[in-house]
């Protein structure tokens, strides 16, 4: 999120003033380590599947609306996570919490040094665009696990960071209707691996659009499922009252009753 020019810098935050409640679930941590056989047996990569899980129940509940006891419960499961990784980093040596939040203030100091003190205007971002473009490899670091669609948006931001992008959303929009046009050869020539390709084409300029319009798709994918899941629901409800069975109901039934829920919506 780009900062309002005429936001006033705040206090340099004090490294350290505000570790207690880290230092508690760190302690947590380590009670479960020491008492329980399934926590004393974890290691960083058991855990990564529930660090995962955690991250996305979070973002459900936040991109659902959810009330601030579920967000508070959610928040606290993924704390349990992070701190679990921290610990272990402990046992082993590499690392303690100290040194996370060391390097979180220098990364946070380097990308906002006008806040800081160590410049007096915001960084030049068309300078360190141009600094990227000197980089050998422009995905080096990109995770490796992320989901598909994320994975696309964050390529392209690398490949954009080096000058290689639209100069407008619609212009990859363009983009969409030509692989859109190519996806509708690919159902006729009836070649499955070419329409697999043609689609994956399609997700990817998709992606594309949204980025260039300062959106996440895989938000605004996960946003979409979340609305087809609840009116979807909705449309079962409304079936079963009106005794109406959807397995032998047509698909224009079943649409008259589609529609009817978005209208409710609206």
């Amino acid at each position: 999120m780009q900062e309002s020019p005429d936001m006033n810098p705040q206090p340099v935050p004090n490294p350290g003033s505000e570790t207690g409640v880290l230092d508690r679930a760190l302690a947590l941590v380590r009670f479960l380590r020491a008492g329980c056989p399934w926590d004393a047996a974890q290691t960083p990569r058991s855990l990564t599947p529930y660090l995962l899980e955690e991250s996305l129940e979070l973002a459900d509940s936040i991109l659902e609306g959810a009330d601030a006891e579920t967000l508070r419960s959610e928040l606290g499961d993924l704390l349990l996570n992070v701190a679990f990784q921290i610990v272990l980093a402990e046992e082993r040596e590499a690392f303690d919490a100290a040194d996370v939040v060391a390097a979180l203030e220098a990364k946070m100091r380097h990308r906002h040094p006008h806040l800081y003190g160590d410049a007096d205007e915001r960084p030049d971002w068309e300078a360190h665009k141009a600094a990227e473009r000197e980089e050998a490899d422009v995905f080096e670091g990109l995770a490796t696990r992320l989901d598909p669609l994320a994975r696309a948006q964050r390529v392209q931001d690398r490949a954009a960071g080096v000058g290689f992008d639209w100069e407008h959303a619609r212009d990859a929009l363009e983009k969409v209707r030509e692989e859109l046009d190519e996806v509708a050869a690919g159902l006729e020539s009836g070649d499955r691996a070419a329409l697999e390709a043609e689609l994956g084409d399609l997700l990817f300029a998709a992606v594309n659009v949204a980025r260039l319009s300062g959106l996440h798709a895989a938000t605004a994918l996960r946003l979409a499922n979340i609305k087809f899941e609840r009116r979807f629901t909705a449309m079962l409800e409304m079936a079963e009252e009106r005794e109406l069975d959807v397995e032998k109901a047509s698909l224009a039934e079943l649409d008259e009753l589609w529609d009817e829920v978005k209208g409710g919506e609206r």
